[in-house]
């Protein structure tokens, strides 16, 4: 998305940032996806700016994302603590904090922005455009921050808590569901130690679909067996996804054990 950025200001909000006509509709189609309309859509520009781009443009030095991001990393702690502690009234403070850190770390923040497709609306750098950075799971996860921070600008903390409430509803029913998000690949990896005295290996099969939105495919095998064949928007959820389907096939059951020759 091409900008003609103007001299802006502070945080505060005393800016004079350009936003053209045509990146007013692209920017409306991400409020959209968000739930969210922003009264000063300035904020948004700001908090999709990476800093290889305000570099780039010869910006002032707040006018790229970083200080949306450390003001949406605390928003979206304090947003999530608050839906935990309505969820799980009995946890003690060890569990609500386990969970929290499950809840928001790099890769599920990743997976939200891929969900509104977050990447084809950064304003980045040439060199950073270059190396991918529109997928680059950190970018992703630190601009999904930064907008939580700039909608908490535009209007307080309860917009911002609703956004939230509602970007991580499913990821809430998964953990009521005792489905959430679990390290399969290490798990496997320990049972195939101790079962089979050799480790998973996965091979990349396949990528599929545009940079913006990629889907890769995996296979796994022990022993020169395939016992996974997983799918997602990394390379890294696909082979989660191969490792889970490997551990149904034989955690706990000697009968597949025999089935595969393992």
């Amino acid at each position: 998305m091409e900008t003609r950025c103007l001299v802006v200001g502070g945080l505060s909000g005393q800016c004079k940032m350009d936003i053209t006509r045509e990146e007013k509709q692209e920017l409306k189609r991400l409020e959209k996806a968000l739930g969210y309309t922003f009264r000063r859509r300035v904020h948004l520009k700001r908090a999709l700016t990476h800093r290889s781009y305000a570099n780039e443009m010869r910006l002032k030095p707040t006018e790229h994302n970083e200080r949306y991001e450390y003001l949406g990393d605390a928003v979206l702690e304090l947003a999530v603590s608050h839906l935990l502690m309505d969820q799980y009234p009995d946890h003690p403070e060890g569990e609500l904090s386990k969970l929290r850190a499950a809840l928001v770390n790099e890769a599920q923040l990743a997976d939200l922005a891929r969900e509104v497709q977050l990447g084809i609306y950064l304003y980045l750098g040439k060199g950073e455009e270059q190396t991918g950075g529109r997928e680059k799971p950190s970018l992703l996860a630190d601009a999904f921050e930064a907008v939580l921070g700039a909608i908490y600008i535009d209007r307080g903390f309860k917009k911002c808590f609703d956004v939230v409430k509602h970007k991580f509803h499913n990821i809430f029913q998964n953990v009521r569901r005792g489905e959430f998000i679990q390290d399969f690949k290490t798990k496997l990896q320990e049972e195939s130690q101790q079962r089979f005295r050799t480790v998973p290996r996965y091979r990349l099969v396949k990528e599929s679909g545009p940079d913006h939105s990629k889907t890769f495919e995996v296979n796994l095998y022990i022993e020169e067996r395939l016992l996974g064949a997983g799918r997602g928007p990394s390379k890294k959820a696909a082979e989660q996804d191969a490792a889970r389907q490997a551990l149904e096939k034989i955690a706990g059951s000697p009968a597949a054990e025999r089935q595969y020759n393992l």
